[in-house]
């Protein structure tokens, strides 16, 4: 069993949660773990269908959880509506939130059209606002609590080595939104809290860390890469009860990379 599967009872049996872009990678991992723990599952998607459902298969069939695909465009704001309110036709009312839809174009600043730029917030900042709108308003109006973990990224305070100025600035743009929300919604008992993450081995990235798998471990003071499950043990334990002290906090999920 990986590690973002391990049950340590953390309270979220029967919780119902959405996380965004969770067809595959991190979200994917997220996804699993919260179902590994009981939770009812929204697994949010843009582009591919086949996938998400394939994802939706393996949480049904491994965990034995409700799980649905839901279609939505997160930088759309009619898109996040009806995601939450398929989310909740066909779950119930939503108690756990996790924003980690996300694209980082890779392109020298100078050559970054304004239309990539305008993409890459309008995905990464713009999306985690709507679907944060919609979880307070729907939270509060039912006058519940609930639980809300964005994803940011350690790039967002080192930068990053390959052009990436729209997914870094974004990023950084996420770890104040996150202290803003907080405050706001702390009097009303909804935590928002952010986790970072250092280089995880993604499809994404994949190809890359692989051309030189040695330079890029060199960066990391455990001298290793991770892997999405790691980082999804510790976004499942911050979207959940046990930690219900922590509100406006971001963790540093990066073998050490913040100590750089």
């Amino acid at each position: 069993m990986e590690a973002a599967e391990a049950p340590m009872d953390l309270r979220l049996r029967n919780k119902v949660a959405l996380v965004t872009g969770a067809s595959h990678g991190l979200g994917k991992a997220i996804a699993l773990g919260l179902a590994a723990e009981g939770a009812k599952v929204a697994v949010n998607y843009h582009r591919n269908p086949d996938k998400a459902e394939a994802t939706v298969r393996e949480l049904r069939e491994r965990h034995g959880v409700e799980a649905v695909a839901v279609l939505a465009d997160v930088a759309v704001e009619g898109d996040v509506i009806r995601m939450f309110d398929e989310a909740e036709a066909r779950l119930g009312p939503l108690d756990v939130l996790v924003n980690n839809a996300a694209i980082a174009p890779a392109c020298p600043t100078a050559d970054t059209p304004l239309e990539t730029w305008e993409r890459a917030f309008g995905i990464n900042v713009t999306g985690t606002f709507l679907c944060c709108r919609e979880m307070v308003r729907r939270l509060r109006g039912a006058k519940r609590t609930g639980r809300i973990v964005n994803i940011s990224s350690q790039a967002a305070f080192r930068g990053s080595q390959s052009g990436k100025t729209a997914y870094d600035a974004s990023k950084g743009a996420l770890l104040s939104f996150t202290i803003s929300l907080a405050r706001e919604m702390a009097p009303h008992g909804i935590a928002v809290n952010c986790v970072a993450p250092g280089l995880m081995y993604t499809e994404m990235l994949k190809d890359l860390i692989d051309a030189d798998r040695e330079k890029f471990e060199s960066r990391v003071p455990l001298r290793r890469i991770g892997s999405v499950d790691e980082v999804a043990s510790v976004v499942v334990f911050v979207a959940s009860e046990r930690a219900s002290y922590m509100t406006g906090a971001t963790v540093d999920v990066s073998a050490g990379l913040a100590m750089h």
